[in-house]
C-alpha cells in the first residue's frame, strides 16, 4: 500500500491544482491565459501542479485583504454600518407601515 503513496500524492496535487485553477477568475491569472493554465497542469503531471501553485495564480499575503486602517475588507453584519443602516431604513419603514394601518382603521 505505501508504494502506492507517491502516485496519490501526484494525482492529488494534479486534482487540487486543476480545481484551483478553474475556480480562479481570470484576471486573477498571471504569466498565460487560464487554458494554457489547465493544459500545462494536466499534461505536465508534477511540475505543471507546482508551477501553477508557484507562479500562475495571484497570492495575497496571509494578512490579505487588509485596507489602509488595518481592517478587514470583510466585515461581519453586526459590524458594517452600512448593513446596519439598512437594518434601521427597514424597521422605519415597518414602523410607518403600522402606523398608516392604525390610522386607517
Amino acid at each position: 500500500m505505501l508504494r502506492y503513496l507517491p502516485f496519490l500524492l501526484i494525482i492529488a496535487l494534479t486534482i487540487y491544482a486543476f480545481i484551483d485553477c478553474l475556480n480562479t477568475p481570470e484576471e486573477e491569472v498571471k504569466h498565460l491565459p487560464k487554458a494554457m493554465w489547465v493544459l500545462i497542469i494536466l499534461l505536465f503531471s508534477i511540475v505543471g501542479p507546482v508551477v501553477w501553485l508557484f507562479a500562475g495564480k495571484k497570492r495575497v499575503a496571509s494578512g490579505g485583504g487588509r485596507g489602509p486602517r488595518g481592517r478587514s475588507q470583510w466585515v461581519a453584519p453586526d459590524d458594517n454600518p452600512e448593513f446596519l443602516k439598512s437594518l434601521r431604513e427597514e424597521q422605519e419603514n415597518k414602523d410607518r407601515d403600522k402606523d398608516k394601518d392604525k390610522d386607517s382603521d
